[in-house]
């Protein structure tokens, strides 16, 4: 059963105003941020075989404060496909890239992250669902699950969700779906 890790970058900066989108570098907040999260995919098990991120500065800021919690044998592959994608590109890219891993995190750009997670999900009036629906923030982290057995299998409206975690600190909300009643 493939799970499907949809990060959101961490926070960026806008001081320099003159930068181009595309070169912006994480700020303070989400040179904190990130590390924490890193911290926890590998503290609960959630550590990817494979990653998929975007070649924007602020995606590979992200991925470098993440890899330090991670396996060293990590599959990570940058791509400039991942920058401001759409739903369709970005779900086209996790199944042509997600490969033979069981665990794959994107690390991507609102709207398309939370766009892509929300067209996964099959519950759409589930606690999780409502909260990634809400507000997807920086370095916030969308847990799916699939039926498939092969990534090129998944399809939208087929993924459960697993989990939502937002950052407020340096410490992660975890809205699970385990905490939703059931029924």
């Amino acid at each position: 059963m493939p799970r499907l890790l949809l990060l959101r970058h961490a926070k960026s900066s806008w001081d320099d105003v003159s930068a181009d989108d595309f070169d912006r570098p994480l700020n303070d907040r989400g040179r904190l941020a990130a590390p924490v999260m890193g911290s926890h995919l590998a503290a609960h098990g959630l550590a990817p075989d494979r990653i998929l991120c975007s070649s924007a500065r602020r995606a590979r800021e992200t991925l470098a404060a993440l890899l330090p919690h991670l396996d060293e044998e990590v599959d990570v592959r940058l791509t400039r496909d991942l920058y401001f994608a759409g739903e369709d590109r970005m779900i086209d890219q996790i199944r042509a890239h997600g490969g033979n891993a069981s665990t794959l995190l994107v690390i991507g750009h609102n709207p398309g992250i939370q766009e892509t997670a929300l067209a996964f999900l099959t519950e759409t009036a589930s606690p999780v669902t409502e909260a990634i629906a809400a507000k997807f923030p920086t370095t916030g982290l969308a847990i799916v699950d699939f039926p498939a057995a092969k990534w090129v299998d998944i399809e939208p409206r087929t993924g459960r969700a697993v989990a939502f975690l937002k950052p407020r600190g340096r410490k992660l909300v975890e809205i699970s779906a385990e905490d939703e009643p059931a029924g």
